[in-house]
């Protein structure tokens, strides 16, 4: 570890030694779970995820925060995954400080992540058209912080395992690449657009996907130390969202999570959580647009399929006999926004004049928006954090992150196993690869959602294997010519299916 810790700054030393480790000879590991509503009492309520700004009056089904608190006599650390579509970080710095002075553990040791159900109440403003709620902003923050302290309240001796299975066929890059002839117009009236997302089943005019899908089911189990009981599961998975309509969802991660805890603790152990949290999906989603549209497939048959897989891997957990090494680190970074240049200005200047006070009715008028609010906000400040549990790390990032970026994270982790966190500890908006600027497309177009430097990517990637090197003592693997032949191996494959699948079917637009 010596040969590593000197090229880490010392702010960042002092994070990872006040983490710190713990072995088997020194103590043993406790955990606790707990999952409290955060639903929005106070309805309607401004909802996120969508384009432009509107209320939902109508509850669907409960939204929840599920909290998990581990423990060793050196160190705890917290993680909540909540039914959200993006926290910033303000909100979430507001709900650890609580949670801090009820618990004691630092602020540092916490990690709050969104699932990115696109059905949630918002406390984002400028989230493309939408805006924050107000009665929403105030009332999250005090629940997350119920969560943690409940979650730390329920500590008891603790054994874990982990896991991760492949689950292809329920995830897939959106982001297609157009007709080299055909390219489309971006909101400012220019042919920027090589690349766009959900471009319809078999639709002629796209010759495939822009990148690969990261497709592993990764889950974490959480037991009493004797292995008599379960206390809870936390599973991380690439797919961006299912979508419900007509009221606020937990989306599919509600489900999956209900399904779990009914098929792992029944009513047996009613204190049992489980929890799907959000992985690199930011170019993902679970339609296959190589194939035709499969008519009437639900978001409950979604959620069971996935659940059945993960119940099947989760019986194969095998679990730690001692106690596992629990560290955590955590850095910040600050990156430029993509600026917007005096005739983008004038352009978004003319538009929000002519607007007046009322919210966006269209992408230019959003864009608008955006463009002013970027030119008042240059740069970004962001957390990255990296997890240890035993042979098992968790980074979390607060981006919304592209498939190829998660998995190079897991082929360069020294750890056994990693899984990737994404819209943790805040919401940076998108970070494409820096060829990915290049075609393109909404998760290109510079806005609070999606506004960061083009170099973003390889920046965060950087300082998290850095974090990932720290815990381990051990440097990162190496990114082989081999793990960039598989991607393309792969994507050709995808290209031919398509090609064929076009052909074979004769499939128009979709």
């Amino acid at each position: 570890m010596l040969n590593i810790l000197p090229k880490i700054t010392a702010g960042l030393m002092l994070l990872v030694v006040l983490s710190g480790t713990a072995t088997h000879a020194e103590c043993g590991l406790s955990a606790g779970a707990a999952k409290v509503d955060v639903t929005p009492p106070t309805l309607p309520a401004i909802q996120n995820g969508l384009f432009l700004e509107q209320k939902q009056g109508k509850v669907l089904d409960r939204l929840h925060a599920r909290c998990f608190v581990f423990k060793t006599d050196r160190t705890a650390i917290a993680m909540v995954v909540v039914d959200s579509c993006m926290i910033p970080r303000d909100i979430c710095q507001r709900a650890k400080l609580l949670a801090s002075k009820q618990t004691g553990i630092p602020v540092h040791r916490m990690l709050i992540a969104s699932t990115h159900t696109h059905s949630a109440p918002s406390v984002m403003n400028f989230c493309l058209g939408t805006s924050s709620d107000p009665n929403y902003e105030r009332f999250l923050p005090t629940k997350l912080a119920e969560g943690i302290v409940k979650a730390y309240e329920n500590l008891e001796p603790a054994r874990v395992g982990y896991t991760s299975v492949d689950a292809p066929a329920h995830t897939h890059c959106r982001r297609w690449l157009r007709d080299p002839q055909q390219y489309g117009d971006d909101p400012f009236g220019e042919k920027t657009v090589r690349a766009i997302m959900h471009p319809g089943y078999q639709n002629p005019d796209f010759i495939g996907p822009a990148g690969p899908a990261d497709t592993g089911l990764s889950l974490l189990s959480i037991q009493s130390a004797d292995g008599k009981r379960p206390l809870g599961l936390l599973a991380n998975y690439s797919m961006h969202y299912f979508g419900a309509r007509g009221g606020f969802s937990a989306d599919y991660y509600g489900k999956f999570s209900a399904l779990m805890e009914q098929k792992i603790a029944g009513k047996e152990h009613p204190g049992f959580v489980a929890a799907m949290s959000q992985g690199t999906s930011g170019d993902l989603q679970w339609m296959d647009y190589s194939e035709p549209r499969r008519k009437n497939y639900s978001i409950d048959q979604y959620a069971g399929e996935l659940a059945a897989i993960a119940f099947d891997a989760y019986k194969k957990i095998e679990y730690t006999t001692g106690d596992p090494k629990l560290g955590m680190a955590e850095t910040r970074l600050t990156l430029d926004r993509r600026l917007p240049s005096p005739a983008r200005l004038a352009w978004a200047k003319e538009l929000n004049t002519s607007r007046g006070d009322r919210r966006p009715k269209s992408k230019p008028e959003v864009y608008a928006e955006q463009a002013t609010w970027i030119e008042e906000h240059p740069q970004e400040q962001i957390i990255l954090q990296v997890i240890r549990i035993g042979d098992l790390a968790i980074t979390a990032i607060p981006n919304e992150v592209y498939g190829i970026t998660g998995l190079k994270l897991k082929a360069q982790s020294p750890f056994k196993q990693t899984f990737n966190m994404s819209l943790a500890n805040g919401a940076a908006g998108y970070i494409p690869p820096p060829e990915q600027h290049y075609l393109g497309g909404y998760t290109t177009w510079p806005a609070r959602t999606a506004g960061l430097e083009v170099n973003a990517e390889p920046q965060i990637v950087a300082k998290l294997l850095q974090l990932l090197e720290v815990l381990s003592g051990e440097k990162r693997k190496p990114l082989t010519t081999d793990f960039y032949n598989d991607q393309q191996r792969t994507a050709i494959e995808k290209a031919k299916t398509d090609g064929n699948n076009r052909v074979n079917r004769g499939a128009g637009k979709g």
